[in-house]
């Protein structure tokens, strides 16, 4: 082909794509134009409160169904209850006892590291100032430095007043120890309190506050928060134990001055980049080594409001072991003014936010992607990856007869698809009705679609592997014929994360026939059979997911095989699908095989698809399916058992694992 030939070829297909695309557009304005006339109309308005009601009456309808009905209602109710009660255990009856804190205390490390606690000061109200500085005089490990930077204004003086009664107390305490466990040396006093000439913002006051740290590790702490009594003991003990060099817990909000009365709960996974990236999950409390601050900044005024995520940005790439501690050990105030009470009170955070993970992707040699906020929270963000070059995907497609679902699938793909350069590979496998075979003569004439044909007794690995065999592109798509696409750009979606070197599987969102969710990312250990489960199941669409989940890319253990992107060589460097496993939990293999080559799973919520799920080939519930998914079910633990021992990086354990809505595990 010479380049005027794939010129004009290009430029063909760039006026199709252009066209489709304002075919798109034309009908979005249709769709709008009717809702609004819609929306203008007076019985709309005026029947508002009919509609609340009805809407209000669906909702628990599907509540009951998804429940099973009045049991299963009755079952969620009584399990809600015990969560309640459960969640009694992580305020004030968390704190040690007596004797647990005499225990901590009097633990002796190999690496007594001081942590230098740093706390930017700025008209901080009396009671939340004492509090704040009681709950780190409460710690258990006591080799730590308080530095506080004052920033405060004239007319709260006592800011100043009560550091400096904090420094006596805290002398007077020490002055009484005969011995500190972990402390060569006992300091005079570990407060050390500096009132600044002028209030420079959170950033330069906290950068005031690491000038004064002469810790070997530092923490971040804000001035109305409060630390669990076990929280620098916990962290010091992964230091030791882990080798850790960033630290970070699982935190919650609370109001009325009282922890016990908690707001939102955040179980955070383990460090996660691509959930790092989309929104700041770390947040509080950070605790880090020193020497990674060697040769930058702690926080950089042009980021202020989002100051701490591009400093987590920055030093998570730099450390060798990032440590999730998976106990609610920080309490985050919320009141008018906190970040904790709403993005509202500070709104400059957004552009902030946007601006330090652009800056981070650039340094990670990403360019010309796109950040978006999400409707989850203003903060909370969507990125849009560049599609390096054209390359070409392979999407392999298993079939046994079910003309209609084929014709569903294959015909979804042909007339949706944005991106075009791809081949659709049809694996044949012991088909048996007339109808079939007619519809494949008629593929025939669709040159980007191929017919392999599989001979044997069915095993889902071993079909997909033959029709990997057969595969011309440098990416593999592993698609169920009972697959219909939504979004016009799924395939986009999915490539801008299989394209990158360190993304091994890519996972799209799949929806039952009702809208309600099928897969959202997939977590080991989940389920009856502690084998593996998706999260969010049976979720209505427009559900935002726990903490906001459903609406931002995020890294998985694994993602089903029912729509599952890898580039061919990962595949095959993989070992394809392990024909072991014939039916079932075979793209949880090999999703875990992936990230035992040292690669990242994602999940993308932006390339959605409807999965009729077992229309195909019914469910595993009975009978001989049963034996056989029981019988894979322990292959699968036998292989994976130090990984389901050690539990899924990304799902937090304080998560049950009987069921999939992010449920407090409960006794």
């Amino acid at each position: 082909m010479d380049y005027k030939e794939a010129y004009e070829k290009e430029h063909i297909k760039n006026a199709e794509l252009a066209g489709r695309i304002a075919d798109l557009e034309a009908s979005n304005e249709e769709l709008q134009f009717k809702l609004d006339r819609i929306k203008k109309n007076p019985l709309w308005k005026i029947s508002k409160p009919f509609r609340s009601m009805m809407h209000w009456g669906i909702r628990q309808a599907r509540r009951v169904a998804n429940c099973g009905g009045p049991k299963g209602i009755a079952a969620k109710m009584a399990y809600k209850k015990r969560e309640r009660a459960a969640m009694k255990q992580f305020g004030t009856a968390s704190f040690p006892t007596p004797e647990q804190t005499a225990l901590e205390r009097e633990t002796i490390f190999d690496r007594p590291v001081r942590i230098s606690i740093l706390v930017p000061l700025y008209n901080t109200p009396d009671g939340f100032l004492r509090e704040m500085l009681d709950s780190v005089l409460a710690q258990t490990y006591e080799n730590w430095e308080l530095c506080l930077a004052d920033g405060s204004d004239a007319e709260h003086a006592y800011v100043g007043d009560i550091c400096r009664d904090y420094i006596e107390k805290d002398r007077s305490y020490l002055a009484a120890k005969e011995h500190m466990t972990n402390v060569s040396e006992i300091p005079e006093s570990r407060i050390i309190y500096r009132k600044l000439a002028k209030n420079g913002g959170i950033a330069e006051n906290t950068n005031a506050c690491y000038e004064m740290a002469t810790g070997e590790y530092v923490g971040l702490f804000d001035h109305d928060d409060i630390l669990h009594p076990s929280a620098l003991f916990a962290y010091v003990k992964a230091i030791n134990e882990q080798g850790a060099d960033y630290l970070y817990c699982d935190e919650t909000t609370f109001k009325s001055g009282d922890i016990n009365r908690m707001l939102t709960m955040h179980f955070k996974p383990d460090y996660a980049p691509d959930n790092l990236r989309a929104n700041n999950y770390i947040c509080h409390f950070s605790v880090f080594a020193k020497r990674l601050m060697e040769g930058t900044e702690l926080f950089r005024t042009k980021f202020n409001g989002s100051q701490d995520h591009d400093m987590i940005l920055r030093l998570t790439d730099r450390a060798e072991k990032i440590v999730h501690i998976p106990r609610l050990l920080y309490y985050w105030r919320s009141h008018e003014g906190s970040v904790a009470s709403g993005i509202d009170a500070k709104p400059y955070a957004i552009q902030a936010a946007k601006g330090a993970v652009s800056e981070h992707l650039k340094a990670h040699g990403f360019e010309n992607f796109k950040i978006e906020s999400t409707r989850a929270f203003e903060t909370i963000f969507r990125i849009r990856y560049q599609i390096i070059g054209n390359p070409k995907i392979s999407i392999v497609i298993a079939n046994k007869d079910h003309r209609e679902d084929l014709r569903r699938c294959i015909s979804s793909i042909l007339e949706k698809s944005t991106y075009d350069n791809y081949e659709i590979i049809v694996v044949e496998n012991n088909s048996t009705e007339p109808e079939t075979f007619s519809y494949y003569k008629e593929l025939e004439t669709e040159e980007r679609i191929k017919l392999v044909t599989y001979k044997g007794g069915f095993n889902y690995s071993a079909i997909n592997n033959l029709g990997v065999k057969h595969a011309t592109g440098d990416y593999v798509l592993l698609l169920n014929n009972d697959t219909e696409v939504i979004s016009v750009n799924w395939l986009e979606e999915l490539l801008m994360y299989a394209q990158r070197e360190d993304v091994g599987a890519v996972g799209a969102k799949l929806y039952y026939a009702d809208k309600t969710i099928q897969h959202a990312g997939v977590v080991i250990g989940l389920g009856a059979h502690r084998t593996a489960g998706h999260t969010h199941y049976k979720q209505p669409r427009q559900n935002l997911g726990y903490m906001g989940r459903l609406c931002y890319a995020q890294n998985v253990s694994a993602v089903t095989g029912a729509c599952l992107m890898v580039k061919k060589a990962d595949y095959e460097a993989a070992g394809g699908l392990d024909e072991s496993f014939a039916v079932s939990l075979n793209d949880v293999d090999l999703c875990l095989k992936l990230r035992g080559m040292g690669l990242l799973n994602v999940f993308t919520p932006f390339a959605e698809l409807y999965h009729y799920e077992s229309a195909s080939r019914g469910l595993d519930d009975k009978g001989e399916k049963a034996e056989r998914y029981n019988a894979e079910s322990e292959c699968f633990r036998s292989k994976w058992r130090e990984a389901l021992e050690a539990g899924d990086p990304y799902y937090n354990p304080n998560f049950s694992l009987d069921r999939s809505d992010f449920s407090l595990k409960v006794k």
